[in-house]
């Protein structure tokens, strides 16, 4: 079958194929995201039957086919087992990974959305801060990362950087208290602001420093629930899942 490459890079999903085998699909830093087969996955003892679960990360060892690869060989540092005990935790990593796959590309450079996730990952099984909130932090940098994202830092009519008070999504950004009237936007408090600019800006390592008021995070997810309506032409059934089990259902409810 010639000779193999090694890839870096997380489990997204895993698909049982036939008695044995699973189909996976992995997003790699060298690679963007590719289909592979895991075959004997399914089989007691073989090697590969935790490296083919979602949320592992580590390094691939696989042949390269017309359409498809076959992985041989994983070298796992790390399976994320504190975050699969917890069922909170693991709706909202399996959520992420819904999130990676809608957006991720086969050879794309996805370095920065594997990154993201990586940490995100991390961040949910932190209790310095709380997973409402991590979860708005991904989304929102995801988006960012994606390309498509409202304007924050200026005000969409007069460009002043000062008293941006609204937020439009219709119209692309925020406005100052000067030019734009309460009818069809959202109010946004200035921690709230803050927020998002630092998100936004922020490097992917420095994400998850910071926490907010408890009113401030409801006002981000209501925020960040009409970017989802804007920008996410998808649902995603772990979202559906985390938010029937965790009551959230009424909240975010789009």
């Amino acid at each position: 079958m010639g000779q193999t490459i090694v890839l870096t890079g997380m489990v997204l999903s895993a698909t049982p194929m036939g008695d044995y085998d699973k189909r996976i699909t992995l997003l790699t830093r060298e690679r963007g995201k590719i289909s592979a087969f895991a075959r004997g996955a399914r089989r007691q003892g073989s090697q590969l039957v935790a490296a083919a679960n979602p949320f592992a990360f580590g390094e691939f060892e696989m042949y390269e086919g017309r359409s498809s690869y076959t992985i041989v060989k994983a070298s796992i540092s790390n399976y994320f087992r504190e975050l699969t005990a917890d069922f909170e935790n693991v709706y909202y990593g399996f959520y992420f990974l819904e999130i990676a796959d809608y957006y991720t590309r086969e050879n794309a450079d996805e370095l920065h959305m594997l990154k993201l996730l990586y940490q995100s990952l991390r961040a949910l099984v932190k209790e310095s801060i709380p997973n409402r909130l991590v979860r708005c932090i991904f989304e929102m940098k995801a988006m960012v990362i994606n390309g498509e994202y409202p304007d924050v830092f200026s005000c969409v009519t007069c460009k002043r950087e000062e008293n941006l008070a609204w937020l439009d999504l219709n119209r692309g950004g925020v406005f100052c208290s000067s030019c734009q009237t309460p009818g069809g936007a959202i109010p946004l408090k200035s921690s709230v602001l803050y927020a998002l600019q630092y998100i936004i800006t922020s490097t992917i390592e420095k994400l998850y420093t910071f926490t907010l008021s408890p009113e401030a995070l409801l006002g981000l997810e209501e925020i960040m629930k009409s970017c989802r309506i804007r920008y996410l032409d998808k649902k995603f059934q772990s979202l559906k899942i985390l938010e029937q089990n965790l009551g959230f259902a009424d909240f975010f409810t789009e």
